[in-house]
Formats: C-alpha cells, sequence, structure tokens
C-alpha cells in the first residue's frame, strides 16, 4: 500500500544542541534504512521549513504506524497520512 506522509518537526526550543544533532543523525540513519528497503519510496523538503513529503510503500496501516512511530523525531513532530491508490491514466507501472 502506498501512503502520502507529510512531516512537520518541531524541536523544543530549550533543546540542547548536542542532543539534536544526535537525535536528527539517527533519524537520517534509520530513515535512509528504510529507503534502501524500498518501504520509503520518495522524501521531498517541503521549501522554507522543517517539513518533508513521503511515500511509503508498506504492506499496511500497522506497518506504517510502525515505521513511522520508530522515527526518532516521532515525538516531536506533527503527521498527516493520507492513503494512495493507482490512477487509471497513470503510465508508471509501479505505482500501485
Amino acid at each position: 500500500m502506498l501512503f502520502q506522509v507529510e512531516m512537520t518537526v518541531k524541536l523544543p526550543p530549550d533543546m540542547p544542541a548536542e542532543q539534536a544533532a544526535r537525535i536528527k543523525s539517527t533519524e537520517k540513519e534509520y530513515s535512509q534504512e528504510l529507503q534502501r528497503q524500498g518501504k520509503w519510496r520518495h522524501l521531498w523538503r517541503v521549501a522554507g521549513s522543517y517539513s518533508n513529503v513521503s511515500i511509503f510503500d508498506v504492506k499496511d496501516n500497522a506497518e506504517l504506524q510502525e515505521l513511522v512511530s520508530n522515527l526518532p523525531l516521532f515525538p516531536y513532530m506533527e503527521i498527516s497520512v493520507k492513503p494512495l491508490c493507482r490512477h487509471p491514466s497513470s503510465i508508471r507501472e509501479d505505482d500501485s
């Protein structure tokens, strides 16, 4: 199943810079591993904000919940999820 996931990060202003850097580094490793596995299919930065729009390709809602809730930045995120399905006019065979 494909899902569009919009994530906005809101770190506490008083979080020490070293702690934020550690969390971001761990987040990067985790997200890149999910991309290598094909589960996090696309990742785009939203210009001008600490946000992204992503496409996940997972088995079901439960797998998406598990992956997203394990993001190190998850406690500091506002997240919006939209399930996607193939458009009948799409010429891509890999977007189901």
